[in-house]
């Protein structure tokens, strides 16, 4: 196959001698596609536990910021007959359904608008008590994993894991 280009004015044959691509090109280039996806792939796996480890993260923020939210309502009520208990909620499903503390004005509280779920695990989300957390109460030692059942004093993950930064998933 015969080719004609213009250089500086004047009309230049060139002749094409070669058709497609050598053998030794095609294996560079496979080697060099092979490298950059190996290198690829581990940031991929990387990038979704990061995410469910912010996720985690985010919702156990949440969760001890809305018993937190509860317990700070408790303390502004006066002192009298509906002043009953410790402050934190009896179970998890009463910062969705809200809290009557006895304001007329107010009313029912409610401190989360939906359940949040734990990401870690699969069957959060068809556990209705608990969430997929582990709970911890009032009177609960803080490295407790046994919950007493009085009230919700603190959440946390169950998975007992490593992050990527070196810490337990349950120490969180």
């Amino acid at each position: 196959m015969q080719g004609f280009f213009t250089v500086a004015g004047a009309d230049v044959e060139m002749i094409w001698t070669r058709k497609g691509i050598s053998l030794l090109e095609l294996i560079v280039t496979m080697t060099i596609l092979g490298i950059l996806a190996a290198g690829v792939m581990p940031l991929i796996r990387n990038t979704t536990v990061r995410s469910k480890e912010i996720e985690l993260k985010r919702n156990l923020r949440i969760m001890r910021i809305a018993l937190d939210d509860y317990r700070k309502t408790f303390d502004k009520i006066p002192a009298g007959p509906s002043k009953t208990g410790n402050g934190y909620p009896k179970e998890l499903q009463e910062l969705v359904d809200g809290h009557d503390f006895g304001d007329v004005k107010v009313g029912k509280v409610k401190f989360l608008r939906r359940p949040v779920l734990n990401p870690m695990d699969p069957k959060s989300s068809t556990d209705e008590k608990q969430w997929g957390w582990e709970i911890r109460c009032y009177k609960d030692e803080p490295t407790s994993s046994k919950w007493c059942g009085d009230d919700v004093y603190d959440v946390f993950a169950p998975q007992t894991g490593t992050a990527m930064d070196g810490t337990k998933y349950n120490e969180w």
